[in-house]
């Protein structure tokens, strides 16, 4: 089972608080998508997530272990969390072939390299990259770049993906098919997703469940068809139109 949860997590930077009370329960095999403006907090909560920041309250649990408390001092580092993550920048390194990127996190873990070919081998075809292995960076389409970082965050068999606006320096067109392939390969290998966008069609199409943020605050949670039929106030209602 790969479970997240957080508990009344805050994150304040100074006097400044950028995330207030925020509790989710995401439940194994489970797409669920932060949505909110830019300013939110939403991308905040998935750096806390992923240990790229520190929660300044609350806990944070993967597979009911506390990775985050800080009233109790604890704090595992982003790679011991078990976590997959894809940015929005793509964040290929220029300098490696599509193989090495995606190899990345399974060779700082030690893996034989007969374990990491046939490893590469196997995330490349989920994502309809094979036979690109050896390209660099710059020999591939935006679109592939984005496939290449959703393979290397898959190669490690994450507990739980992240992803951070993924799809945003992608064209209309792009979007459309990366957001059916995603979802396709979450509901095939049903894999744990925390996904952040600011794109209401993006989170209604993908998700399993939506967390509705303001403010550093989740107004509203459930399904996008409970929330589209049954808004909480005028916010939700206008930013899901």
């Amino acid at each position: 089972m790969s479970s997240l949860e957080l508990q009344n997590i805050y994150k304040s930077y100074g006097d400044v608080e950028v995330v207030r009370d925020v509790s989710l329960k995401i439940n194994d095999g489970e797409f669920v998508s932060f949505l909110g403006p830019s300013g939110c907090g939403k991308t905040t909560c998935l750096r806390m997530v992923a240990g790229l920041e520190k929660n300044t309250a609350g806990k944070i649990l993967i597979d009911e272990e506390v990775v985050s408390n800080p009233d109790a001092k604890i704090f595992s580092p982003p790679e011991d969390r078990g976590l997959g993550m894809v940015f929005q920048s793509y964040a290929v390194w220029p300098h490696m072939n599509v193989f090495d990127n995606v190899a990345f996190p399974l060779k700082i873990t030690g893996q034989s390299k007969a374990f990491v070919k046939e490893k590469v081998s196997e995330v490349l075809d989920i994502v309809e990259l094979n036979g690109l292995d050896k390209r660099m960076p710059n020999q591939l389409s935006g679109g592939q770049q984005q496939r290449v970082a959703l393979a290397r965050g898959l190669a490690a068999e994450p507990k739980v993906l992240l992803l951070d606006e993924p799809l945003s320096n992608l064209d209309a067109k792009l979007r459309e098919k990366m957001r059916k392939d995603i979802r396709d390969i979450q509901q095939k290998y049903k894999i744990t997703v925390l996904y952040v966008t600011h794109d209401q069609l993006e989170a209604t199409t993908m998700s399993d469940r939506m967390l509705i943020m303001q403010d550093g605050r989740v107004i509203q949670c459930g399904s996008p068809q409970e929330l589209k039929e049954n808004p909480i106030n005028a916010f939700v209602k206008d930013f899901l139109k």
